[in-house]
């Protein structure tokens, strides 16, 4: 079914195996408006990164996916994406509760545990993003949760009210297009600013784990490329990319 919301084009659809991949099937076949909305009710396979499932109760979370055609983005500044579609989730959850958060790259907290998973796709033209989709699971109204994900939660067992996800999602879409119009106008120092605010333990010495084992640091902070800087308890500073490092929670 499509519809409309705001100015965005809204299709959808009861079940899918993932958004990300019918809205990536649908654009390879047709033309397709940017921030175009793909949502669904139920996903059979839902994406999460690196070949991560992500659970879903039927028609009680916000399922969506968004197409962008960011081809003044060079690939190398592609993180920004990510930073953008964070940086709205986290503050239209902040609307509905407190100590959310952004847990490097790109997941949503709340405190210690999981609301919300992104997976962005991106095609590339060169040294240019051609496409991006940009595939988005928040937990909006599901009670309990029975796979072996370690720490999913959400908003209704954080506050205990039944939530409008379309109402979230109306909020969420304009979010993204006010952060995607000021990268656009070259304008990201505050989408950088308020990235690093949002990070999860971004104050305070924490564990943390890599290849050498575990360790204590503290977040220097993320780099435009999306590398990962700690600083550990001897001084020393510690550069990742995404799947090199995980935080002991």
């Amino acid at each position: 079914m499509m519809n409309y919301i705001d100015s965005s084009l809204l299709i959808h659809i009861p079940e899918t195996d993932s958004t990300n991949n019918y809205l990536s099937k649908l654009s390879d076949k047709e033309t397709v408006p940017e921030f175009t909305v793909v949502q669904s009710d139920f996903q059979t396979a839902g994406k999460g990164q690196r070949g991560n499932s992500w659970e879903t109760e039927k028609g009680k979370n916000l399922l969506f996916s968004v197409i962008l055609y960011p081809t003044f983005l060079e690939a190398r500044r592609q993180f920004i994406l990510s930073q953008i579609v964070s940086l709205s989730i986290k503050e239209e959850l902040d609307r509905w509760t407190e100590d959310i958060s952004i847990k490097w790259p790109n997941d949503i907290y709340w405190k210690d545990k999981k609301i919300c998973g992104i997976l962005i796709e991106n095609d590339l033209t060169g040294t240019h993003i051609a496409r991006s989709i940009l595939g988005i699971g928040i937990n909006i109204n599901q009670k309990t949760f029975i796979s072996d994900a370690p720490n999913p939660i959400s908003l209704k067992q954080i506050t205990g009210q039944e939530y409008d996800a379309t109402s979230i999602l109306k909020a969420v879409m304009q979010r993204i297009r006010n952060y995607y119009s000021l990268l656009k106008q070259g304008d990201i120092t505050p989408i950088i600013q308020r990235y690093q605010n949002a990070l999860f333990h971004k104050n305070g010495i924490y564990s943390y784990c890599d290849a050498e084992g575990e360790f204590k640091a503290e977040i220097i902070g993320v780099e435009p490329d999306g590398h990962f800087l700690l600083q550990d308890e001897n001084g020393k500073i510690r550069r990742y990319v995404f799947k090199e490092v995980q935080y002991l929670l």
